[in-house]
């Protein structure tokens, strides 16, 4: 049997943004409630591996990034549900704040820290690789492609142990079969990508939840033909973050100057 479709978020509310990634609480909080009614449940990370054990009315929540608001935004509100998610680390800035971004809120927003996440690992909360550094890794040689990969991995099992090393979350949904193959030799068991990833193990596609998709039931979740509408323009909204990407690897050569 098919494993449950896979929703991505990245921030529940917090200060407004001038991009697109921000949910507001009160919608996050209505979404889920709304699935919790209908019969929905939560994969773990473990279970959506276990293909075979995934079933109808259960989906895999997750989160990039890693925020610091999602403990006072999204996981107290899953708790009350019963429900769980995993939640994509950028390793190098846990405890820090995003400056491996644009700057798309007045202020730098914090990440978690290890000790939070290790508290909310402990509620049943998985916690994987977001890469160490949110690279875009199509845009690397093998080499440091590689670099992101086992650097990120080797942090989340030394702090988390062996099973926070099983799955990675390909910045801007951005992969092919190099990076897969690279990621895979790294010790990575699943991997994640956009919209339209090509479904293999190393490559699942997740829909993004954006500002826009203020439905009780998240557009990826729909079967009808505003489903696909939601999708589409998820991917087509995930596919412009290339101009992000290009933002960033400018500032980075002129910081390298």
């Amino acid at each position: 049997m098919k494993p449950g479709p896979v929703l991505c978020y990245h921030r529940i509310g917090g200060p407004l943004e001038l991009g697109v990634m921000r949910v507001a609480r009160s919608v996050f909080a209505r979404q889920m409630t709304a699935l919790a009614r209908a019969g929905w449940r939560t994969l773990t990370l473990a279970e959506f591996a276990e293909r075979s054990r995934a079933r109808q009315s259960a989906f895999l929540l997750t989160f990039d990034d890693g925020y610091a608001s999602l403990v006072d935004t999204a996981y107290p509100v899953l708790s009350e549900l019963g429900f769980t998610a995993t939640t994509f680390l950028i390793t190098d800035h846990v405890g820090a704040t995003n400056t491996w971004d644009v700057r798309y809120t007045w202020r730098r927003l914090p990440h978690l820290d290890w000790r939070v996440v290790e508290q909310w690992r402990a509620r049943g909360f998985d916690f994987a690789s977001h890469t160490a550094s949110h690279a875009r890794l199509t845009w690397l040689d093998d080499a440091r492609a590689a670099e992101e990969l086992g650097r990120s991995r080797e942090a989340l099992v030394r702090r988390l142990g062996a099973a926070a090393g099983r799955g990675i979350a390909y910045p801007f949904g951005s992969s092919d079969e190099r990076i897969e193959r690279l990621a895979r030799a790294a010790g990575y068991e699943l991997g994640f990508g956009g919209v339209r990833a090509n479904g293999t193990g190393m490559n699942v596609p997740r829909v993004p939840v954006y500002l826009w998709d203020a439905w009780s039931v998240p557009f990826g979740l729909r079967e009808d033909g505003l489903g696909a509408l939601g999708r589409f323009v998820a991917h087509t909204a995930n596919r412009c973050a290339v101009g992000t990407s290009w933002m960033l690897a400018l500032r980075r050569q002129t910081s390298d100057v």
